[in-house]
């Protein structure tokens, strides 16, 4: 039984190279993986920040991915697996800006599945994002 755990990201010859995502990525060893659902731009006292504004719900709801990820025993750096939901008609550069304000420059970014919805739970909200994070065991 293996005591570490291995992620490797790989961005082979052959497919496109973005600093935004990783093509793949795999996992090996002892491990907790954390499947967070979909969290969307409600602050902790339900409220919806950043009506009508993609880049503030964005900015919201990537902290809310954050204290979910820090509730479960992970950090940034153990996300292996982004999905997003941006509501059709929205301009992504704005979601994008948001999403780098929080996410920033970090190496390795992991893989992303981005789809455009008609909608989302709430008509206010404008995007929703999804991820998976890999804590190794001796961080549990």
């Amino acid at each position: 039984m293996m005591d570490t755990l291995t992620i490797k990201h790989i961005n082979p010859d052959g497919l496109i190279k973005n600093p935004a995502f990783t093509n793949v990525i795999t996992i090996q060893g002892n491990a907790k993986t954390i499947y967070i659902g979909e969290m969307n731009a409600n602050n902790a006292a339900g409220e919806i920040v950043g009506k009508g504004d993609l880049k503030a719900q964005t900015e919201q709801a990537l902290k809310n991915v954050e204290t979910a990820l820090h509730a479960a025993g992970g950090d940034w750096e153990n996300l292996v697996k982004w999905t997003v939901y941006v509501v059709h008609g929205q301009d992504l550069r704005a979601g994008f800006e948001g999403f780098q304000k929080v996410w920033g420059n970090r190496p390795n970014p992991p893989v992303v599945t981005m789809q455009f919805v008609a909608g989302l739970a709430n008509p206010d909200y404008l995007v929703g994002i999804e991820a998976v994070a890999v804590v190794p065991e001796d961080k549990k």
